[in-house]
């Protein structure tokens, strides 16, 4: 037993004396095992490490001798510090940005941005905070008896509409399950083309367009912050008139009286961008003299942003500030964009969201532009939420247990859902 433990111990000092030396002479010892999946393993097994940079020395007084002079290099001489050669033409390919705090936009106050992928945290309780805005549940009862008038109903309007959800849901598209981005898109266009229809019998609906991928840029103070909304919200529908108050004088004079509710210890202004290189802008998106300069309704789509999703919280905060965004660049494009004043006439602003199922409808009044503290006069939103189109869009029954749970086809439809929907488009042009 002693001389074979003997032997062991032997030939394990000689082999850890052996690693030893391969470490001291840059044998294995010094090399790191690293992964490759595309290269054999004989071939990227080991490699060496990668050596740090060595620390450059300048001692005061004492100038290095380089061979800087002898346009060649020296063994021995030290490698020359050539100044920043700048071109006297512009190459993009070289192109090298200026620190922020030298580029003419630059501002010590930052700014805070609001844009259509914002996320904000404390979703509609937030967007009512920072528009200085008054929440009214449910839609104005004047607009809802728009459409209790026989002459602003749609012949056949139920079978019209299961029509226009069957043809966004089932006859576009040949797939099991069509991508909740086309139908809901589909289905929006359909809508609109069956409320289209009541042109003949009101003209009014021939002054309005349809644009597309606008820029909004609106720009307001908030306390000591300064606030921005900018981006490309969704689908404007524009119209030469403006659309008549919601409220009257005495209702507004009422919001005086309005506390906002505060989300302390959250800040106000969490999830928006802070920036320091901004100009103060205001543009509606279109061009002085545009014929069709009043935005009427916004209509935003979930879902469609594959990059952006947002809950029904958020995406209903995202609502409230597009649409009180082109009513503030409106009334600054009226009034100039100073001063901050109570409006003689207040702008109206409507917003329609959708997945293309659920359906959000709201309606803005914007009584203000001194936005800057928390008392005085507030704007008004009135928000009618999560209202169900239908219930379920099946191609195949949904079974369990051997029992029919869902039908094929078109269930649960809700007429209610599309009067409101009506009644939006119908305001301004009864």
């Amino acid at each position: 037993m002693f001389p074979e433990a003997a032997a062991t111990l032997f030939s394990q000092a000689v082999l850890v004396k052996a690693l030893r030396r391969l470490s001291a002479h840059g044998g294995t010892g010094g090399l790191q095992a690293r992964r490759h999946f595309t290269t054999t393993r004989c071939l990227t097994g080991k490699t060496h490490p990668v050596r740090k940079p060595k620390e450059k020395v300048d001692i005061p007084g004492l100038e290095r001798v380089t061979f800087g002079e002898r346009m060649h290099y020296m063994p021995g001489l030290a490698k020359p510090v050539n100044p920043h050669w700048e071109r006297d033409y512009k190459d993009p390919r070289f192109y090298r940005t200026p620190p922020a705090q030298e580029m003419p936009l630059y501002k010590e106050k930052p700014c805070y941005v609001y844009n259509q992928r914002t996320n904000a945290l404390e979703g509609v309780l937030q967007a009512l905070w920072l528009t200085k805005t008054k929440l009214i549940s449910g839609l104005p009862p004047h607009l809802l008896s728009l459409v209790e008038n026989p002459a602003n109903q749609i012949p056949n309007q139920d079978e019209r509409v299961q029509n226009a959800i069957k043809h966004a849901r089932f006859w576009d598209t040949t797939e099991n399950r069509p991508n909740k981005s086309k139908y809901s898109n589909t289905l929006l266009s359909n809508l609109l083309h069956v409320c289209a229809t009541l042109q003949s019998s009101h003209p009014a609906m021939g002054r309005r367009l349809f644009a597309d991928k606008y820029s909004l840029a609106a720009s307001w103070q908030r306390g000591e912050d300064l606030l921005q909304i900018k981006g490309q919200n969704g689908l404007l529908h524009t119209c030469m008139d403006p659309l008549p108050e919601v409220s009257g004088k005495q209702e507004v004079a009422d919001t005086e009286d309005h506390a906002l509710k505060s989300f302390y210890p959250v800040s106000p202004t969490i999830d928006l961008q802070k920036i320091n290189l901004y100009k103060e802008v205001n543009s509606s998106g279109f061009r002085d003299g545009y014929p069709y300069p009043h935005a009427h309704t916004l209509y935003f789509l979930d879902g469609v942003d594959t990059r952006c999703k947002l809950r029904p919280d958020q995406f209903r905060a995202k609502m409230v500030m597009f649409a009180f965004g082109n009513a503030l660049a409106r009334a600054k494009t009226l009034y100039g964009p100073q001063p901050q004043r109570l409006l003689e006439h207040p702008i109206t602003v409507q917003a329609v969201g959708s997945n293309g199922r659920v359906f959000h409808f709201l309606v803005f009044q914007l009584n203000t532009t001194d936005l800057s503290g928390d008392d005085g006069i507030k704007n008004q939103v009135w928000l009618d939420e999560d209202a169900d189109l239908y219930e379920f869009a099946k191609v195949r029954p949904l079974i369990k247990k051997k029992q029919v749970k869902v039908p094929a086809g078109l269930t649960g439809y809700k007429p209610e859902t599309f009067s409101k929907f009506l009644a939006l488009y119908l305001h301004g042009a009864v």
